[in-house]
């Protein structure tokens, strides 16, 4: 089927891909400029959605092409506008011609040149049309290996050879391909509002086919695509927007009614609110996170759901010791800040932002995090430690670092499943490949009880 493209269409997918750059998730940012041009929703939504999910899956591909197109250093370096523009153009004539077509493509262009111009150099329109009327067939072709790596797996190099290192070369093609794989949309039931069944009965009205997770039993999938803004489930706070692998997360945390949990990096909610629910809404949840927009969502998210017990502080997880004073935790959640490249298939413009240089500066903020959580916590109180990453120096490293340095205070309580082991005995890891899920990361330290 040939999706047929209006100027109205193409300038909502210009808007979309030119706010995915500030606005994450990326998803976000489409909904929101799917919105303003009146496609969210309807029966245009959801080939424009295919088509923005593959100009985020090729970033880097058509940023290559851009750099060669313009000659410049890094397409960062052009009017933010002009950016989005090549982009879907790009995409749109040598990566979509035998499934989409502008149904007046020189109005397309003169629209977009016009909009170029007035809000940039007067001469920019112009290049454009000239630019992508002319624009070589071979301009996004791969030149080098390191090229032909990015078109096979739609990935950075550095990446592809660090997954390959890990798991070798059998494994790591199907763990590969598998971030290529739109996964299921993945809700939880809100347990204070709702039912599982009540839920189930809504969305099969809906005439969705949803399917109870075997992991989380208040987990509910399905194919999208689904509109959250027009959905009175989610609005009322009986669904939440989570993965299963993260609904896991709280529970393993195991939170008690009446007892005092941290989240250190809490934004934009989704754990938090759960642990609210496992307390029963009883108690006290101080919620960290330094995002501002983030942390507004968490506190609407928790509105919603009825969760009144959360205290936000919009700072930096590792002053919750000198804010709040140290083992005042029963339990304590550090979903760290990671390189989350376990969540590619969810967010696919993601791949482009993974920079090898940036895991040590992640690994050390984990470990920082870690040592305010087990100041926080009581005595025989626990740390949980999780994050979205395949990388062993986010995840084990982290973990070993931890005992070691921490040895007698602080223990390793061994994670039995239901996931994979992970590298180092006791932790637990989620593989996309494996169990059809985002990849994560598991391990759960108990502070040691003075003598």
């Amino acid at each position: 089927m040939v999706v047929s493209l209006d100027w109205r269409d193409v300038a909502a997918l210009v808007e979309a891909v030119r706010r995915a750059e500030a606005v994450k998730p990326s998803q976000q940012a489409k909904r929101d400029a799917f919105r303003e041009y009146g496609v969210l929703g309807t029966e245009k939504d959801p080939p424009l959605t295919a088509i923005f999910y593959g100009i985020m899956l090729r970033l880097g591909i058509l940023d290559k092409a851009i750099e060669r197109l313009t000659g410049v250093k890094s397409p960062l370096l052009l009017d933010s506008r002009l950016r989005a523009v090549l982009r879907v153009f790009i995409y749109l004539e040598l990566f979509a011609r035998e499934r989409v077509r502008l149904a007046n493509r020189a109005e397309a262009l003169k629209r977009v040149a016009a909009w170029l111009s007035s809000r940039g150099h007067p001469y920019m329109g112009m290049w454009f049309v000239d630019a992508i009327r002319d624009l070589p067939k071979d301009v996004a072709a791969p030149r080098t290996a390191d090229e032909e790596l990015m078109h096979k797996y739609l990935l950075p190099p550095w990446y592809v050879r660090r997954i390959v290192s890990l798991v070798g070369e059998g494994e790591a093609e199907p763990l590969l391909k598998s971030f290529l794989v739109r996964p299921k949309i993945s809700v939880r039931v809100n347990i204070l509002k709702a039912t599982v069944s009540e839920v189930l009965r809504k969305l099969e009205s809906e005439g969705k086919k949803p399917e109870i997770s075997k992991v989380v039993p208040t987990v509910i999938k399905f194919d999208g695509p689904y509109n959250f803004d027009k959905s009175e489930l989610f609005r009322s706070g009986k669904i939440v927007i989570q993965e299963e692998p993260a609904a896991l997360a709280s529970i393993v945390l195991n939170p008690r009614p009446s007892e005092v949990v941290v989240d250190l990096a809490a934004a934009p909610g989704g754990k938090t609110e759960h642990i609210g629910e496992l307390m029963e809404n009883k108690g006290v949840i101080y919620a960290f996170d330094i995002d501002r927009t983030r942390m507004k969502r968490l506190e609407e998210l928790v509105k919603r759901a009825g969760i009144s017990i959360v205290k936000t502080y919009l700072r930096d997880g590792r002053e919750a010791p000198r804010i709040l004073g140290e083992e005042v935790a029963d339990r304590v959640l550090v979903d760290a800040p990671c390189t989350s490249d376990g969540t590619l298939a969810k967010n696919p413009d993601l791949r482009w932002r993974l920079f090898e240089e940036e895991v040590p500066k992640f690994a050390q903020l984990q470990y920082e995090l870690i040592k305010s959580a087990l100041k926080l916590v009581k005595p025989g109180g626990y740390v949980l430690y999780t994050t979205c990453t395949l990388l062993p120096e986010e995840n084990e490293e982290v973990v070993r670092k931890i005992l070691r340095k921490e040895e007698g205070r602080v223990v390793l309580v061994p994670l039995r499943g239901p996931y994979d082991e992970g590298f180092l005995p006791g932790t637990m890891r989620v593989w996309p490949h494996k169990h059809s899920t985002i990849g994560f990361f598991y391990a759960l330290f108990q502070r040691v009880e003075r003598r």
